[in-house]
């Protein structure tokens, strides 16, 4: 995929991006070629792939969710900005909160938000089941979102404490999600959510299976959760 098409992938979708968008974009993959030479961002470097795997990847969200009622969004695990970036790329009034655990992932992302002179983002260096527990994150969101940082069981205990009741709770997954919605919805009813629905579709080109997991929170997140840093994982509920 190149860069006019994912313009006019976009624009049918309802999402015109403007030249300067487009040049985000482009000043995005130049970065993150040259960065991920010293420090492992990804295993996609060439470019048509990056526009579909991780640019077209990271946008879809707004294809099947409408963002321009969303004002304040957390990335959880952001990794090299996917798909908080792309997303603020395209929606500039959005507040951005990107959180991650590895401090030189965030060093990266804070230059590529320099450089390409993104406004309202806050770069969080934290494990989310700290973060969750602090009142300055804890239900303060409209969106929590992530793409390939845990199973459904585990990701919803990191995720929905950042949601405000009412918001929702945005999974992006790979194929056959049947079994990790089925795995899931002891820990989305524990914290508080409901499955609203899910949006299945393919990258374009590749051809490869996505799905877009809407969770609603209903309500206020219980006080026991998350559990402490680790424990999630360890001991999903199930």
């Amino acid at each position: 995929m190149d860069a006019v098409t994912l313009r006019h992938m976009a624009a049918d979708r309802g999402i015109a991006l403007s030249e300067e968008q487009m040049a985000q974009f482009e000043k995005y993959y130049e970065l993150l070629v040259e960065w991920n030479e010293k420090m492992n961002l990804t295993g996609i470097t060439e470019k048509s792939q990056v526009y579909e795997k991780h640019f077209y990847d990271s946008i879809t969200p707004a294809f099947y969710y409408d963002f321009t009622n969303v004002e304040s969004v957390i990335d959880v695990g952001s990794g090299a900005g996917f798909p908080g970036i792309p997303l603020k790329i395209c929606f500039p009034s959005l507040k951005l909160t990107i959180l991650d655990s590895l401090n030189k992932r965030l060093v990266f992302l804070q230059e590529v938000a320099r450089q390409l002179e993104l406004k309202n983002v806050e770069f969080v260096h934290g494990r989310a089941e700290d973060a969750g527990r602090d009142k300055k994150y804890r239900e303060q969101f409209d969106m929590a979102t992530a793409r390939a940082v845990a199973r459904m069981n585990v990701l919803t205990e990191l995720c929905i404490p950042f949601v405000k009741p009412g918001g929702v709770f945005l999974v992006m997954k790979g194929a056959n999600v049947e079994e990790e919605l089925n795995e899931g919805k002891k820990a989305i009813k524990s914290l508080g959510g409901k499955t609203e629905k899910v949006e299945t579709f393919e990258l374009p080109e590749e051809q490869s299976e996505r799905n877009i997991i809407i969770v609603r929170k209903q309500e206020k997140t219980p006080a026991v959760y998350p559990r402490k840093a680790g424990t999630p994982a360890k001991k999903p509920l199930v």
